[in-house]
């Protein structure tokens, strides 16, 4: 099995848990806040289904950063990809967004925004912290 299959699958299952966890602590906080929530067996097994498989695949695809022979935009773009679709099933199946063209592009611009904002400050962060590594190093 390929080493990168293999690391993406070991991230996916180490961190896949958290996203149940999450949707327990959105579910609590929703009742907290006096807002009844009215959901039958199916619903729950599908938000907790979904929200493992979004935290598998979130975590998961963290491998494409560490695939060397790849180039940045490359890494960049199927990383983003992969979360976007599963990011928008996941949202969808569980009627959190409609399935309506508008909507689904201010979705995407919205995540596309997000996701650009946090991999630039990671990116820029990590470029400084190098930075002032190599100089100590001189």
């Amino acid at each position: 099995m390929n080493k990168h299959l293999k690391n993406f699958l070991l991230r996916g299952l180490i961190f896949g848990g958290f996203g149940p966890i999450i949707l327990s602590i959105v579910f609590f906080s929703i009742e907290l806040s006096g807002t009844e929530l009215e959901l039958g067996g199916g619903e729950v097994l599908l938000a907790i289904f979904s929200t493992y498989v979004l935290a598998f695949v979130q975590a998961g695809a963290s491998v494409f950063n560490q695939i060397e022979e790849w180039p940045l935009t490359k890494s960049l773009l199927c990383h983003f990809s992969l979360l976007f679709a599963v990011y928008s099933l996941t949202y969808i199946l569980n009627s959190w967004i409609p399935f309506e063209p508008l909507v689904l592009l201010i979705f995407f611009l919205v995540f596309a925004a997000v996701y650009f904002t946090i991999w630039l400050t990671v990116y820029f962060s990590v470029k400084a912290h190098t930075k002032r590594l190599n100089s100590r190093l001189k």
